[in-house]
């Protein structure tokens, strides 16, 4: 076989690898975003007469403990702490986990709170790195306050810290910069009450960009859309993955991924997975990864939750430097925590789990960078070569790009339809807008900032890669 035959079958082999690819992948999209309409309403039809005041007064609520971990953010971290303390809820103990910060971060607290020092037993579940001290306030009106200082171990050091520390029976992880929405502990704890011979063991909510959202005394008052580009193609990407994505997968009891950003947790089964994994930067799936696979090996019913509304706001990346740190950590953290867990990849014996969603994040999710960068390397090469059908390619394309926006509407109507955050026609237009944009402008650097971060797991880089944040808008009543 002649080097001109064998490249000829090496495109023919490659050209059908992706159309199928494409057609696999539509088709996935397609059932999601059907699927997730169903889990919508039932949702909305099982809440629509919730008094969430009753379960807010009453003694019986499940009790809570926040963990917040936090490392030099002394510039806000005062008015992050009164956000959280004026959290609609009873039952209910804030730690805030500073993990060995060089700032002022523990001496604002300190000052602000009216700290001390106390002492403080603690049951060291889950090595974590040494205590310093734990802080309580002086002053009984911050009673549910705790502050733990820490050397410095990463965030899922800090929270493991935490859960050493906490008495409660449920734990709520945060990041310690996000404004939660008044009654977003209730909801969120609500599930854990609901399912009868299925056991909730996690649950998380639909979280929110607050870039150029005003804030008062840490509280969200008005959603503004952002001027910038990257924040409002980021509020897209994050309607899809919520509304649509983790909806459906809900539904199916299949959800991998909770955000780290505001998530409940099952305290004991938490514990007798071990905590968090200090040794992966994507520490949020792959806690609810082995939780799902603790409780899948123990042949014990379960679900994980998940809660359509807007419960969490927080900053996105406004410049492409920070962004793609993050993308190439989410993209190491997915790696790694598919790599740690493929005992589960088509095994049968752990179900939905085994049987589409690890497949689902394998291949649409891990790999879809890798394929659509080695497309665009054969691209180039059968181009230069003359053996691209042109007509067949620009078909393609147009099809791939006219689905993709689609699919964006759609998600915008389902977000419209419901919590309609963003109420002005103009702001639909300019999200519209933005739409239309993606695939030529973020979707390549998103797809370039996971190439780099599978060059970093290679090169064995573990950093976490610092997230510069500009503030929300803020103003003080009065």
């Amino acid at each position: 076989m002649s080097w001109e035959s064998l490249f000829h079958t090496a495109y023919r082999v490659i050209a059908f690898s992706v159309l199928a690819y494409t057609v696999l992948l539509v088709a996935a999209y397609l059932f999601i975003g059907l699927y997730s309409i169903g889990g919508t309403r039932e949702y909305l039809h099982r809440n629509a007469f919730t008094d969430y005041r009753i379960l807010a007064a009453s003694p019986y609520s499940p009790s809570v403990s926040i963990l917040a971990p936090a490392y030099n953010e002394g510039g806000n971290i005062v008015e992050n702490v009164r956000s959280l303390l004026s959290i609609y809820y009873g039952n209910l103990e804030l730690i805030v986990i500073n993990d060995g910060s060089k700032d002022s971060s523990l001496q604002n607290l300190i000052a602000a709170y009216d700290l001390e020092k106390v002492d403080f037993f603690v049951r060291y579940e889950i090595a974590t790195k040494p205590v310093r001290g734990i802080y309580r306030s002086r002053n009984p009106v911050f009673s549910k306050l705790l502050v733990v200082d820490k050397e410095n171990g990463g965030k899922a050091d800090a929270l493991n810290a935490g859960i050493n520390i906490a008495s409660h029976d449920y734990l709520v992880c945060i990041d310690v910069d996000c404004i939660l929405e008044q009654d977003s502990l209730l909801k969120i704890v609500k599930p854990f009450l609901e399912r009868g011979d299925e056991k909730v063991i996690a649950t998380g909510g639909v979280i929110r960009i607050a870039n150029a959202c005003e804030i008062e005394d840490g509280r969200l008052v008005k959603v503004r859309l952002p001027r910038e580009y990257l924040p409002r193609v980021q509020i897209l990407e994050y309607i899809r993955a919520f509304i649509l994505g983790r909806m459906a997968w809900s539904r199916l009891n299949g959800l991998m991924l909770i955000s780290g950003a505001f998530g409940a947790f099952d305290k004991e089964i938490v514990l007798k997975c071990g905590g968090y994994d200090t040794k992966t930067v994507g520490e949020d799936m792959e806690l609810v990864v082995r939780m799902r696979r603790f409780m899948e090996e123990q042949k014990l019913k379960y679900r994980v939750a998940f809660i359509p509304d807007p419960l969490c706001w927080t900053e996105a990346p406004v410049s492409f430097k920070i962004l793609g740190r993050q993308r190439n950590r989410w993209t190491r953290g997915t790696v790694e925590t598919l790599k740690f867990h493929r005992k589960m990849f088509f095994n049968p014996a752990y179900r939905v789990l085994g049987l589409l969603s690890y497949p689902y994040w394998f291949w649409f999710e891990m790999c879809a960078p890798l394929i659509e960068f080695f497309g665009l390397l054969c691209f180039l090469v059968f181009a230069l070569m003359g053996w691209i059908d042109w007509p067949f390619f620009f078909s393609l394309l147009a099809f791939a790009i006219c689905f993709g926006y689609l699919y964006t509407v759609f998600a915008l109507f389902m977000e419209v339809i419901t919590y309609n955050q963003y109420k002005r026609r103009t702001d639909i237009l300019k999200l519209l807008i933005t739409a239309a944009t993606e695939p030529f402008l973020f979707h390549p650097f998103v797809v370039w900032s996971a190439i780099k971060g599978f060059r970093d797991l290679l090169m064995k880089k573990k950093s976490w890669g610092e997230m510069t944040r500009q503030g929300f808008a803020r103003k003080r009543a009065g």
